[in-house]
């Protein structure tokens, strides 16, 4: 089953930048529409490398997270492929000349979104 990508409303600004336009326009909607997906990847890594979240304070989950996404190469790429392979054409071009800055904004709008979401990781 294939979602409809969500269209956020007053997230464009006059003043962004090309970068800032694509974030919102694409990766935030996209990322919106992957966040059931993005849960589940996250508890399936978890219950994989056997990280027992439970007995974790809410800070130290966090602060797990953050590493999973900072130092996991493998997961990071996988993550962010769960997202780029929601890209039109167009928007591939575009992240192809931008792939750096764009999986940065990537890991990060995913790092705070599953920190935000740690109740569903339970």
């Amino acid at each position: 089953m294939h979602k409809e990508r969500p269209i956020l409303e007053n997230i464009i600004k006059e003043n962004m930048s090309i970068t800032e336009v694509f974030q919102n326009k694409t990766l935030r909607p996209v990322i919106k529409m992957q966040h059931l997906l993005l849960i589940k990847s996250f508890k399936n890594y978890l219950l994989n490398r056997k990280i027992d979240f439970s007995v974790l304070t809410d800070q130290k989950k966090k602060s797990r997270i953050k590493g999973i996404f900072t130092k996991d190469i493998n997961y990071k790429n996988f993550t962010i492929g769960l997202i780029v392979g929601d890209f039109t054409t167009d928007e591939f071009h575009f992240y192809a000349e931008n792939t750096s800055e764009i999986n940065r904004r990537i890991l990060q709008i995913i790092t705070q979104r599953v920190q935000d979401s740690i109740k569903e990781l339970e």
